[in-house]
This record gives C-alpha cells, sequence and structure tokens, in this order.
C-alpha cells in the first residue's frame, strides 16, 4: 500500500465509524434530539373604553408604547351597550353607575394587584383623587388615571376685542356676568358655554358654594337655596343670550375651540384640546363662585376617567392586566397622561414633574386647578353626575328651564324628588362605594 492510499483508507474507516455511531444513538444523544419548547406568547387580553375618535386614538399609542415595552398584547376595544366588563375597563363619569349598580361585575384593585404580586405603592396619592375610587377602609378598587375639576376657560382675544383685561378673568358668576354683556355687544352671539352640564352646575357649584348636591345617606339634595338662585340667573343669561347649551356632554367645547365662544366652563383637562385652537389665545381661571354664599368659596370637586378591574378572570390573565396599571401608575406615564389628557397625576412626584413641564410652557391650568381643589377634591363621594339615570332626569329638567317651560325652583325640586324615588326603587345605587 502506498503512502497516499494509507490516509485515504484510513479517513473512509473513521467516516464509517463515525456513521455507525450515528445509526445507534445514545440515550444522551437521544435526549438531546427532542425538539426545543415553542417560546412562551403572551395571550392577548382587552381594555374596554368609551372615548371619541381623539380619545382612542391617544389612548392606542399609549398602548401601543406598553405593548412594546413589556412584550403585551393588550388590545384595545369599544365598549358596546349590555356586555359583561372585560378584564380592564376604562370607565368614564357618566359610565360609573354600572359599577354602582353591578359591583359583582368588577374586581377591586388592591385585591388584584396583590394576588399578582404587583401591589401598588400610593401611600402619598392625593387625597384630591380618591372620589369614587376607594373603599370604606380607604384601599383602592380602581385607578384613577384621567382626573380633572372644572375650570373656566377664556379667549383672551375675546375679551380684547370686548375691551376687557385679558389678565383678569371674572373671580363671581356676578362679575361674569358684566363682562358677558360687554363681549355680546362685541360681537358674540355666544358669550358663554358649558360643556358637562350637571357635573359643573350642579355638583360643583354646589360643592364650591358649601351646599352639597348630595347628602352623608345618598340622597339628593341639589334644591337648596344656593343652587336654586345659580339656575335662575342662569336661565336669565338665556333669555338674554349671554349663555349657550350646545348638549349634555362635551358638545360645547368644540364651540369654544373654534371661536364661537368667548368663554366656556368645563374639565381642567380639556386644555390640551384647547391651546392650538385658531385664533384662540388661551386663559384659564377657577370656576366662578358666588360671593353671598355664607363661608365664602369652597373646594371644586376632581372627578373622570377610572381604570378598573372585571370580576371573573384568571390569575394569568389578571397577572398580564396588573402590568398595564403599574405602568399607568408609573412617574413617567403619569406625566405622559397629563401632557397627553391633561388629568392631574396622582403623586407628589408627578405632580412636580408635570408642573415642570407645563410651566415651561407657561400653562397655568394644572395650577389652578390644584388651587381650586384644595385637597379636598374627593368630598363629597357621591355624585349627580356619576349616576346616569339621575343625571338624565336633572339633564331632561335643566333644559326645561333653558327652553322657559318652567322657573329654576320647580326643575330642581322635580330633579331631587324623581331622583331620590328612583335611588329608593334601585337601593344599589346609593352605595357611594361599591366594594
Amino acid at each position: 500500500m502506498s503512502y497516499f492510499i494509507r490516509p485515504l483508507a484510513l479517513g473512509l474507516a473513521l467516516a464509517l465509524a463515525f456513521s455507525a455511531v450515528q445509526a445507534k444513538p445514545s440515550k444522551a444523544a437521544k435526549r438531546a434530539a427532542k425538539p426545543a419548547a415553542a417560546p412562551v406568547v403572551a395571550a392577548e387580553f382587552q381594555l374596554v373604553h368609551n372615548l371619541g375618535p381623539v380619545g382612542e386614538d391617544r389612548l392606542q399609542a399609549i398602548v401601543d408604547r406598553f405593548n412594546r415595552e413589556s412584550g403585551s398584547k393588550l388590545k384595545l376595544v369599544h365598549q358596546e351597550k349590555g356586555d359583561k366588563p372585560a378584564i380592564l375597563n376604562l370607565l368614564l363619569r357618566d359610565d360609573m353607575s354600572d359599577v354602582m349598580t353591578q359591583p359583582k361585575q368588577f374586581a377591586p384593585l388592591y385585591e388584584v394587584m396583590a394576588k399578582a404580586g404587583q401591589p401598588l405603592k400610593m401611600g402619598d396619592l392625593s387625597a384630591d383623587l380618591k372620589a369614587g375610587v376607594v373603599d370604606a377602609k380607604g384601599r383602592l378598587v380602581a385607578l384613577p388615571v384621567i382626573y380633572s375639576t372644572p375650570v373656566l376657560f377664556y379667549n383672551k382675544n375675546a375679551f380684547r376685542k370686548a375691551k376687557l383685561d385679558p389678565e383678569q378673568p371674572p373671580k363671581t358668576w356676578f362679575e361674569m356676568q358684566a363682562m358677558l354683556d360687554k363681549l355680546q355687544d362685541a360681537g358674540y352671539a355666544c358669550p358663554y358655554t358649558s360643556s358637562w352640564p350637571i357635573w359643573v352646575h350642579i355638583d360643583n357649584v354646589s360643592a364650591i358654594s358649601g351646599a352639597p348636591a348630595v347628602n352623608d345617606k345618598g340622597l339628593m339634595t341639589f334644591n337648596g337655596l344656593p343652587q336654586v338662585k345659580h339656575i335662575a340667573m342662569m336661565a336669565t343669561w338665556t333669555k338674554a343670550s349671554y349663555f349657550k347649551m350646545f348638549g349634555r356632554r362635551d358638545e360645547a367645547s368644540a364651540k369654544f375651540r373654534d371661536g364661537e365662544c368667548a368663554m366656556i366652563t368645563t374639565d381642567s383637562r380639556e386644555f390640551t384640546d384647547f391651546r392650538d385652537a385658531k385664533g384662540v389665545e388661551l386663559g384659564v381661571a377657577p370656576l366662578p363662585y358666588h360671593d353671598d354664599v355664607y363661608g365664602g368659596r369652597q373646594s371644586s370637586l376632581a372627578g373622570g376617567a377610572s381604570l378598573w378591574f372585571g370580576a371573573g378572570h384568571s390569575s394569568a390573565e389578571y397577572k398580564q392586566a396588573a402590568k398595564f396599571v403599574t405602568f399607568m401608575a408609573s412617574p413617567v406615564m403619569q406625566v405622559e397622561m397629563t401632557r397627553v389628557y391633561g388629568g392631574l397625576p396622582l403623586t407628589a412626584a408627578a405632580r412636580a414633574a408635570a408642573r415642570s413641564k407645563l410651566l415651561q410652557d407657561e400653562d397655568k391650568t394644572l395650577e389652578i386647578a390644584y388651587a381650586s381643589l384644595n385637597g379636598n377634591g374627593n368630598k363629597p363621594a357621591v355624585r349627580v353626575a356619576n349616576i346616569d339615570p339621575v343625571r338624565i332626569i336633572a339633564d331632561d329638567e335643566l333644559e326645561a328651564v333653558w327652553a322657559d317651560k318652567i322657573p329654576a325652583k320647580a326643575a330642581l325640586d322635580a330633579s331631587v324628588s324623581r331622583g331620590n324615588a328612583l335611588l329608593g326603587a334601585k337601593p344599589g345605587l346609593k352605595k357611594a362605594q361599591p366594594f
């Protein structure tokens, strides 16, 4: 055998030997040959909401960010009337009657978060933002993600046109009347309007006047002298075309944003929608008060959208959903929610960061909102605007006042009587805290 053939024969022998080993793999090789486990794919879960198109787009951006950063598959779904609550539910102020009448369909936030291993450290949660989201023991049953308080927005350009000082908005309702007259003379067919009329003119005017709309027993009491005087004044303003209503929700906001109306009372969070309005130089002030009410101006109320867990889901699903709640409660997202939605930040740290950012833009809305709340925005817990059937009754009666069909006192008496009768028929509605 030649020198060159010998290595070739050796190579063939080794190859055959290797083939034989492959033909009879060892037990260890068999175990190693098993296919690798498939990667765990996050299951899809839903966040149900009742926002309009603009709000939905903004919320979708936040959901996309959460999915991107956490690897989750949270899907945004529009609420359909009558559907069972999803695992995550963003409830607006007008949706809160769902919780009050069907508390068993929702799970307390503090309980779900603890079981999911992600308890919230919310010891410094502002008292202003606890309305409707804590139980009798002070435990969080939901996360107040987009809370605000009513303020007065005004168009400084309209003030200049009416020869009014743009840096001196009205402090009282009486002072406001003289300004409305000048705005009308300056050519404004809508000197003043309001979104959310029950929230502004019943719940908050009552609170600021020191005469809560609902007493400690959950009964409607908003037909007292302060409320009757206020609604009667609004009725005279309607007759004089100083005050115009456009709907029961935020329909009036578009009229202000378009420059048609010179002033509007609405949620403080709407500064995010108004700040870029064409032809509107935005001014903001606390909601006016009646200076002839005993005790002077009291605190306004906070309210808005909150995040609730639906009941009846698995531990694995709750663990996924709890991650989103933790994400929303983080200081970074609290500042982002203020920037995007105008909501009031939950904690002192988030408030400081949001204040710093917005004050750089010379926006005073947060400062004015905090001053208006004065730390007492959570009282009283029950609001007319949160009990949908009662709110509808009050809206019906007030619209009859605006149409000059009935006087203010008769409308408020009827609202209170009908509302209390409804509450008596459905005791579940009386509960300020559903848990």
